[in-house]
């Protein structure tokens, strides 16, 4: 569809009221033929009646969605047989994003104060303390779903699911830079960096650590999991470098993740989904599709790394993920190995039965999409011995190779992954109830839809998949440059301790609209002097201290200021044992404090069950150097215009 196609038609939908009941609406009467439509007639007809019902399930104002609170995304309408009248922060973040990235190339005030609402609601929500743990060691962030009024769910579950916090800082990230692209970049940096901050500090902290996986089954290591933290950190590096301040322990660790994420292929052509866990499966999960079409950056080429849509090896475990599901369902039988079939989360399976679901299948389209994206934008296509499986089911024959766009079989693959893309579609269309209702499962025989009604996460999955076939693709997040670092010769799962501070200030200034030829925080004006440092105002302050632990001991540090908690324990900071070993017990952390700041301070051992024991006195006193000076005649040095840091060397007494 064209790119003003969905907010034209939500508005068109949607009036007089954005949040109207969808089946109140003119647009949305039953058309007992859309069912039946191909891709493109039926992605016209579906994309108002998705948007209208997504919205429809976002508090407080959403027409299924009373009693929710502010910005909140309850996962359905459904109250039993499931009941899914909660919000969980995966299904939300991806929504959000997927919002966010549709809102940047089609501006909407409507969509804006959504997205800030969700914003102030999350602030809000990291605070609530459950049975996950609390805030002030982090813990808490990844509970993976709460009441619909933000109160925490005491209920049995799989938790912890530690893709949560890192999904919820892509979301908010990607927002951010669409703030500082538009000028308003003390916004991004007083309002959403804050909430963004806590949550690179959890990744940073505990993403090593086992989890449950997506479809919260799984106690081990997610694929899905482990690259979304893999891009939070990436990504908040560059929002961090974009705002001025830094993120010294997202550049430290993300190589690491990325590095450990190379470990779930699987020589036999697909990603293992889960790793470190005991249930007999075979491993091919939508959970791997999910993460290339989520972790996709058009920048980024077919980089196998980072497991972009068009690599060799995100196709290669196409292929295997669909495969699997062309003998499982009775509705595939006697579909063609080049057609798109209606696949699941895993051929295993047996939640209601095990049935097809609308957003896997939607994600296996749009995998397709992104890599026809990505090929018409370089020009080439490059089949290898890796992915010859995969293209050699839709152009016979096909053989390893790289094909320009002026080659006649280039312009065979781009067709024939077209078409096999909307064959995907097109599974969809056929078993969409004729309202355009979208839930969670259709019948793995019939195909009669089935699940939890309305499901928010169905909706977005059709929103994306429909833009990335129209060639309407989101921002990178820096999976260009990522690639390009070498990945560690051996994997270390070495984690950063982080600092968590609740984000305070809650509200978004008015009008904050588009700009033309805004100015961001990467151009400076011309009458100011350039810094080559991005922030002059901060000094990176390096604390070592050398104290012998034991194991599930942590060494925090407390002091006067803020930053150092106000003497408070409970909002230590915690330093990284990543260099620590029996010879050189090294705890450190770096920090940015502003220059020529006094304060006293103390280093603190803190138990796992929260036991602390304060070094003796008396306190320790420290006074941050001045900042970087701006370049000027006669000015040399460290701190002629380049970044001043320090080191602060120490043992615990």
């Amino acid at each position: 569809m064209a790119r003003l196609s969905w907010l034209v038609l939500l508005r068109t939908c949607a009036a007089p009221a954005a949040f109207a009941r969808p089946e109140t609406a003119s647009c949305l009467r039953r058309d007992d033929h859309i069912h039946k439509r191909d891709a493109g007639s039926f992605i016209q007809n579906e994309t108002p009646i998705a948007w209208n019902n997504l919205l429809c399930n976002i508090g407080p104002s959403g027409c299924r969605a009373s009693g929710a609170g502010l910005g909140v995304v309850v996962a359905s309408p459904s109250k039993s047989n499931p009941d899914y009248w909660y919000t969980w922060t995966r299904d939300a973040s991806l929504v959000f994003t997927g919002v966010v990235d549709s809102f940047s190339h089609n501006y909407s005030s409507d969509l804006q104060t959504t997205m800030q609402n969700f914003i102030i609601g999350q602030a809000r929500l990291q605070g609530v303390s459950n049975p996950s743990g609390g805030f002030s060691n982090g813990a808490g962030l990844a509970e993976p779903k709460f009441m619909v009024d933000l109160q925490q769910f005491t209920g049995e579950w799989g938790r912890p699911q530690r893709d949560g916090p890192p999904l919820r800082a892509i979301a908010l990230a990607r927002y951010a830079k669409w703030l500082v692209k538009n000028g308003y970049q003390s916004t991004a940096l007083d309002v959403v960096w804050p909430v963004i901050k806590n949550d690179l500090a959890y990744t940073t902290q505990y993403w090593s650590e086992t989890g449950f996986d997506l479809w919260e089954e799984v106690q081990g290591r997610s694929f899905f999991t482990i690259a979304s933290s893999h891009r939070a950190l990436v990504e908040g590096a560059q929002l961090a470098a974009l705002l001025g301040v830094a993120c010294p322990s997202c550049l430290d660790v993300a190589p690491n993740i990325l590095c450990f994420q190379q470990s779930f292929w699987n020589g036999g052509g697909y990603i293992n989904s889960n790793i470190d866990h005991s249930h007999q499966r075979s491993g091919k999960d939508a959970n791997s599709v999910l993460t290339s079409i989520h972790n996709f950056d058009p920048a980024a080429g077919c980089d196998a790394n980072t497991f972009q849509p068009c690599s060799d090896r995100a196709l290669r475990n196409h292929k295997s993920y669909v495969d699997g599901f062309r003998s499982a369902y009775t509705l595939n039988r006697g579909i063609a190995q080049n057609k798109g079939v209606a696949t699941g989360r895993y051929t295993e399976d047996v939640y209601y039965n095990g049935n097809p679901w609308y957003l896997t299948t939607l994600a296996a389209a749009e995998q397709l999409f992104d890599a026809v994206y990505v090929w018409k934008k370089e020009g080439s296509v490059t089949v290898t011995s890796t992915s010859l499986a995969f293209f050699a089911d839709l152009v016979p024959g096909v053989a390893a190779g790289t094909y320009k766009s002026d080659s006649a079989t280039y312009k065979s693959v781009v067709d024939a992954v077209t078409a096999y893309g909307d064959s995907f579609m097109d599974v969809v269309a056929k078993y969409t109830a004729p309202s355009g209702e979208l839930p969670e499962q259709f019948d793995r025989n019939s195909g009669t839809p089935l699940g939890a009604t309305h499901l928010t996460w169905s909706y977005a999955a059709f929103i994306t998949a429909a833009e990335r076939r129209a060639g309407i693709v989101p921002d990178g997040w820096g999976a260009e440059k990522a690639k390009a670092k070498t990945i560690p010769g051996s994997c270390n799962r070495d984690q950063v301790a982080g600092s968590y501070t609740s984000a305070t200030k809650t509200s978004f200034p008015p009008n904050q609209t588009p700009q033309e030829n805004a100015s961001t925080a990467s151009s400076v004006p011309t009458s100011q002097p350039t810094y080559a440092c991005p922030n002059p105002d901060e000094v990176e302050v390096t604390f070592n201290e050398k104290a012998t632990t034991q194991f599930g001991q942590t060494i925090k540090l407390v002091g006067s200021i803020p930053m150092f908690g106000g003497w408070n324990a409970a909002n230590a900071v915690a330093l990284s044992a990543r260099d620590y070993s029996p010879g050189n017990p090294l705890w450190s952390v770096t920090v940015s404090l502003p220059a020529s700041t006094a304060f006293e301070y103390k280093f603190i051992n803190v138990e796992a069950d929260g036991t602390t024991t304060w070094e003796s006195n008396p306190d320790r006193a420290y006074t941050v150097p001045e900042g970087a000076m701006p370049p000027a005649a006669g000015c040399s040095g460290s701190t002629c215009g380049e970044c001043v840091t320090a080191t602060v060397d120490s043992a615990w007494r």
